[in-house]
């Protein structure tokens, strides 16, 4: 009891140094206050009172914007250390609802709808995770690093995907441009103009570009496979067999190429599909696969469906019913 009238003593005390800083327009000090109250809650690990405090303090009349930021920004750091999900979860949301409608704090935003989404999916939630996610339009972010937008993008085509929301998930993926992945990040290092939007690191653990390109390509596989569009599967698995790291691998290139001479298979005949099968009968790592580069000789002159078109359709028809190629989609 000695303890929380301790506690509500200083906090009374550093509301009233906050007040004083705050009609004084002094930035610094009503910094430092916000960030002492929400410290000193965090030290005594009275969750409820620093987030009853936290929503006093964003509603306080003239409450400078730098202030805001410096709290929700401190708060933020004690997210993973709450005791158990309901406090994580009120926490997020307290955070949340301070920072909604305020465009100076909408990177924080954005990554605590992540979080609450993140946690929604674990416990199976998975609309509710979607829907949250998509409440959130990062691609106008000035302050966000491209990174962290296109993850956060592909997370939102992920859990649409998860979800079976198809439309939605051709929507969300079309804001990525696939040049993107092949941009020059060292030549977007320019020094910042007087005015503008300073852009953020990206946290430690958002994947590089070509990761991003990888997990891009593999979510473009799932939402073709489910309409059978084997010759836009067979373009995303080579997109993703031009990945540097991909190629210097053989463990990695050897089963997307085995991939993309099925899906060329299974592809049906037309220029787009005769450009790729001759750049991959072209590729000097299919001769690590013989029995590939056979099948391909064989489609190439026409002896594996049969020159007639009925032929042809007849057995690509029992080749797409045929067992293997379900678990090759599964792959």
């Amino acid at each position: 009891m000695e303890g929380v009238e301790n506690l509500d003593g200083q906090i009374e005390a550093l509301l009233n140094l906050e007040k004083k800083m705050r009609l004084d327009e002094n930035v610094a000090g009503t910094k430092k206050a916000v960030i002492d109250i929400v410290q000193l809650c965090y030290k005594a690990k009275a969750w409820k009172t620093l987030n009853d405090q936290i929503l006093l303090l964003s509603k306080r009349r003239g409450q400078l914007k730098q202030a805001v930021t410096a709290m929700v920004q401190q708060a933020m750091q004690y997210i993973d250390d709450t005791p158990d999900i309901e406090t994580r979860v009120e926490l997020i949301k307290t955070l949340n609802s301070v920072s909604a409608g305020k465009i100076y704090v909408e990177l924080e935003r954005a990554r605590l709808i992540k979080k609450l989404a993140k946690i929604k999916e674990e416990q199976g939630l998975i609309a509710e995770a979607a829907d949250l996610m998509q409440e959130v339009a990062v691609e106008t972010f000035g302050a966000m690093a491209k990174t962290e937008k296109i993850a956060f993008i592909l997370e939102q085509v992920r859990l649409c995907l998860d979800r079976q929301d198809y439309v939605r998930a051709q929507i969300l993926s079309r804001k990525i441009s696939p040049r993107v992945f092949d941009a020059d990040t060292s030549k977007e290092k320019k020094k910042p103009k007087e005015g503008d939007n300073l852009v953020e690191e990206a946290p430690a653990d958002i994947p590089t570009l070509p990761e991003l390109k990888r997990i891009y390509y593999e979510l473009m596989i799932r939402y073709h496979s489910h309409n059978n569009d084997y010759l836009e599967i067979c373009r995303c698995y080579k997109a993703i067999y031009d990945i540097p790291s991909v190629k210097e691998d053989s463990s990695k290139w050897i089963p997307v190429l085995r991939k993309i001479c099925w899906y060329l298979v299974l592809a049906p005949h037309d220029p787009m599909q005769s450009s790729l099968l001759n750049s991959t009968l072209e590729d000097k790592n299919l001769s690590e696969i013989p029995n590939f580069r056979l099948s391909r000789w064989r489609l190439s002159s026409g002896q594996l469906f049969g020159r007639h078109a009925e032929m042809n359709l007849k057995m690509r028809r029992t080749c797409l019913e045929a067992p293997w190629v379900t678990k090759l989609q599964k792959i």
